[in-house]
């Protein structure tokens, strides 16, 4: 379905849904006599994160700790096309994931209904909606039939209406990053915090994701696949460039003509540098095009080239990354790679990777235009928070960095 369409779903449905479904589980709490101030059994949690492959990955630390210190088996919902997020660190076992299909609203329909039975069936006790207020994800929170209910509510701020659903609501706190927002529920959960105002610190030491190795037999069918593209693939130092993002927020997207010049630029400078350009293969034709721009033996397209777990060994072997405000940045998080990221109507005090990066970000005082309290919505078309970043710009940090980085050295 078209991300609108989800949007009007989620508000002309939505609404009267939650209204409905809040007076439903309070009647069920009173005739029952339960109270929402119980502690969570969290036994068996389940993480309710739908639409963002990349806060797939930014939560791992807070469920791992849930986890190690609540004992949690854990469970996970995800739309299917974001469910390979999940497999990087496979913190949840795949046997323990549900995924929901979002191409129709028919199969939507069925997976909600299948959802509610998996859950009877795994006998989830508390569920962590880690949605920045998408009544949806609330809803299904709702239905799971779990007796402990975490998720971020708005309290004094303005936001949207998604019922009063929670058992254990937290304030969400847009002037922090998302993963201290998502320990907020997690320490919740845990117990440590007593009200909505999740007042138990987040140590910096538990906002650190685990780090990957692999080896050079990780590494061999990746150099084979760069060969074929580039068959006097040697020793060179690899330059990855991910020129897309998410339907979700096409704003994020930087100008084809800027990574085209940046390109070109390294190109010409660096002659031991190959330039792989990363994708989807439904974002090869944007890629090839990009390519084309660039008209450079050393510029190649991977787009749909990779299977999704050869991006980390891909990852492990190159020396930089220059990506738009999308998934490869969070998933790239897990390896030592240094990656260059460019927010637009994004903050990246909010969703920032948490790996080696820097971003590119004017800070104007228009951003970020899109929040939770919009549903990422923007009606800017002139973009000037992502236009506004100038190859040149680019080109002065990535330099020095190339510069600091020595020469690979790959073994024939």
């Amino acid at each position: 379905m078209q991300v609108d369409t989800m949007r009007k779903i989620d508000r002309w449905a939505g609404i009267p849904l939650t209204i409905a479904l809040t007076f439903w589980l309070k009647a069920v709490d009173f005739f029952k006599r339960k109270s929402r101030e119980q502690d969570a059994d969290l036994s068996r949690t389940l993480f309710i994160e739908l639409s963002e492959m990349g806060s797939a990955v930014i939560v791992d630390p807070a469920m791992r700790k849930i986890h190690d210190e609540g004992g949690s088996e854990l469970y996970f919902v995800i739309f299917k096309d974001n469910v390979k997020s999940l497999s990087i660190l496979n913190t949840v076992p795949n046997q323990n994931i549900f995924l929901m299909r979002s191409d129709n609203f028919i199969n939507l329909s069925i997976d909600i209904v299948r959802f509610i039975f998996w859950c009877r069936k795994n006998e989830i006790t508390t569920t962590i909606d880690l949605e920045l207020f998408s009544r949806f994800t609330a809803l299904l929170g709702g239905v799971s039939g779990a007796t402990s209910r975490v998720g971020f509510a708005t309290l004094h701020d303005e936001g949207c209406y998604r019922g009063d659903l929670l058992t254990h609501p937290v304030r969400f706190n847009s002037h922090i990053h998302i993963a201290e927002n998502f320990f907020a529920l997690v320490n919740t959960a845990l117990g440590f915090n007593n009200s909505e105002y999740p007042t138990h610190p987040v140590l910096p030491e538990e906002l650190t994701l685990e780090k990957l190795s692999y080896s050079e037999h990780d590494h061999k069918p990746v150099r084979t696949k760069i060969s074929r593209m580039y068959p006097g693939f040697d020793d060179h130092r690899i330059v990855l460039i991910n020129p897309n993002a998410s339907e979700l927020l096409p704003q994020r997207r930087w100008l084809a003509e800027n990574f085209a010049e940046v390109i070109q630029t390294i190109l010409e400078n660096y002659k031991d540098i190959l330039v792989v350009i990363t994708g989807a293969p439904n974002e090869h034709a944007e890629a090839e095009k990009l390519r084309e721009l660039v008209e450079h033996s050393r510029c190649v397209n991977s787009a749909g080239i990779f299977a999704f777990d050869e991006l980390l060994p891909l990852y492990d072997l190159s020396t930089l990354m220059l990506t738009n405000d999308s998934g490869p940045g969070h998933f790239s998080s897990v390896t030592k790679l240094k990656v260059y990221v460019l927010f637009g109507p994004e903050t990246p005090a909010l969703y920032g990777s948490l790996g080696n990066a820097e971003n590119f970000y004017l800070g104007l005082p228009c951003s970020p235009c899109v929040s939770a309290h919009n549903h990422r919505k923007t009606s800017c078309t002139d973009r000037p928070c992502i236009t506004g970043i100038t190859p040149s710009m680019v080109l002065e940090r990535i330099s020095k960095s190339l510069n600091q980085i020595q020469l690979n050295t790959i073994e024939p």
